[in-house]
């Protein structure tokens, strides 16, 4: 059974299985490590692949598609200590850490999830 990219995105998002994407803010926006999900998600072959592509551009598009808008960092601050730790260590190894929000992908309301459908 194929997944549209939301799920495959809401998925990802709730394995313990990726350290390159986590839920933010609480569960209200999307916080990827660009260069560990090159090499984590994208760099994946064969049955291991996630996305039909090896591009984050791609990735950076299917998110536009679908509604998600591009947040800065300082639009948000991590909502547990944990989280901040985390991203304050992604940000701290010269990573780009990516902040994306959309109103109907939302981790405390899965429901929205069927809402979060490409333009």
């Amino acid at each position: 059974l194929s997944l549209c990219f939301p799920q495959k995105l809401w998925k990802m998002l709730e394995s313990d299985q990726f350290l390159s994407i986590w839920w933010s803010e609480g569960g209200k926006y999307v916080a990827i490590n660009e260069e560990l999900f090159k090499e984590e998600v994208l760099g994946r072959e064969g049955r291991q692949r996630v996305f039909h592509t090896q591009s984050i551009r791609s990735v950076i598009r299917q998110l536009n598609f679908y509604g998600f808008t591009k947040m800065q960092r300082h639009d948000q601050r991590a909502a547990s200590l944990p989280e901040f730790l985390a991203e304050e260590a992604a940000v701290s190894a010269h990573s780009q850490i990516l902040y994306y929000y959309n109103p109907c992908f939302n981790r405390a309301q899965p429901q929205l999830l069927e809402t979060c459908v490409r333009r």
